[in-house]
């Protein structure tokens, strides 16, 4: 396993070897000695080609996450909206896959969102926290002021994505 800084304070991607016989294959997911934060709740999601989920966060509960590819590919973004972090409102984008080796790291204060980019995609993410219904958030996946290209025009999303806040709106709402 290695460890890939990014730009981003904390926000890594972490590349492993893929063991691959003619009876199929082997990857490590997590060693505590790359990934040094408690992972307590793990999820694992389903998507269909150009469905897009996010970006969600918790705002009083904060979750580190770990990410990886059981099946398919993604397109995974995270959002820094760390109060006074050098690189507020940018954001990071990779492909994750079950191929290509790549899982990431996003810690506390990111906004996060992934986009299937294949027929079926399962994603299995560790969490240090666990899930709070009440003090989660969602920003809008097309915000102006985020930048973001997805890649699509029209991805399929949930009623709450739908209704997600503005950059602009979610900072009002922190203050």
């Amino acid at each position: 396993m290695k460890k890939i800084k990014t730009k981003f304070k904390n926000l890594f991607v972490i590349k492993t070897k893929i063991f691959k016989d003619n009876r199929g294959w082997l990857k490590e997911e997590f060693k505590k000695k790359i990934v040094k934060r408690s992972l307590l709740f793990t999820v694992v999601s389903n998507s269909k080609k150009n469905v897009l989920r996010g970006l969600h966060m918790q705002t009083r509960n904060p979750q580190d996450k770990f990410l990886s590819v059981v099946k398919g590919r993604i397109l995974d973004v995270a959002v820094d909206l760390r109060k006074n972090s050098k690189t507020y409102g940018k954001h990071f984008k990779v492909v994750l896959s079950e191929k290509n080796g790549k899982h990431l790291f996003v810690p506390k204060g990111f906004a996060h969102g992934i986009l299937g980019l294949d027929k079926e995609n399962i994603l299995h993410y560790a969490c240090s926290n666990y899930r709070d219904p009440k003090s989660e958030v969602s920003i809008k996946w097309n915000d102006t002021e985020l930048k973001i290209n997805w890649g699509i025009k029209k991805p399929i999303i949930s009623k709450k994505d739908n209704q997600a806040l503005s950059l602009k709106d979610f900072r009002k709402n922190k203050k």
